[in-house]
């Protein structure tokens, strides 16, 4: 039993290993080779869990060596479009200037129910609103909707905004996250200072975000209520 279980985790471990050095990508978003290393390695794992007579290094050297190849193909398919096209495709148009592209649907095994979940999924219901819509080579369907069918931009309505990125997590149970208040330009005498105005404890702060103006946003540890 004690065996299994050091096989469970040194694989377990390898396979976290693999699957982060490959990317982060997630699962609906694999490209076609990135699925097949993924499957493999999969499979592959589980052969000295099943079968304790098989050396655990059978299953670890396949493993390191599917990631290598997986590695050296990202690095070919980078730097070379005609690679890049053989092994991960190219997206494919299936709605040009509002019009369905049913040559392309063909080519692609793409039903209507298909077209129409893709939409659905976008929260379109009409296929009227769409002006454009191509497969990606990872599967999903992009979509553009018409001008006049899309939902208006502060640009259009002329309504002037500053420009800022988004608020991000600081404190997190209790933890100052030095590395995200670095990137925004803050320290950590900010959330200090912060937390002494608002009467709190930086271990009694549950999550805190901020932007880099110094907007925050307090969620308090056992509290129901947050303070801004």
């Amino acid at each position: 039993m004690s065996i299994i279980l050091i096989r469970s985790v040194i694989l377990y471990i390898l396979v976290v290993f693999s699957v982060r050095l490959m990317g982060k990508r997630q699962l609906g978003e694999l490209q076609p080779s990135e699925l097949v290393i993924t499957i493999l390695v999969s499979n592959i794992a589980t052969l000295p869990l099943e079968d304790t007579d098989i050396p655990i290094i059978v299953g670890v050297t396949p493993i390191l060596s599917l990631v290598c190849y997986e590695v050296i193909m990202s690095w070919i398919i980078l730097h070379s479009p005609y690679m890049r096209k053989i092994v991960s495709g190219s997206p494919k148009i299936i709605i040009s200037n509002g019009k369905i592209n049913r040559s392309v649907l063909r080519e692609l095994r793409f039903s209507v129910d298909d077209l129409m979940t893709a939409l659905r999924g976008r929260d379109i219901f009409d296929i009227s609103e769409v002006q454009f819509a191509i497969v990606e080579t990872t599967g999903s369907v992009s979509i553009m909707k018409k001008q006049d069918k899309d939902v208006p931009t502060r640009d259009d309505l002329n309504i002037k905004t500053e420009r800022i990125d988004p608020p991000q997590a600081v404190v997190s149970d209790g933890d100052i996250i030095h590395s995200t208040l670095k990137s925004m330009g803050l320290n950590e005498q900010f959330v200090k200072n912060t937390a002494q105005k608002e009467k709190i404890k930086v271990s009694d702060i549950f999550i805190m975000t901020s932007d880099c103006n110094g907007n925050y946003f307090i969620a308090p540890k056992g509290d129901s209520h947050d303070k801004n």
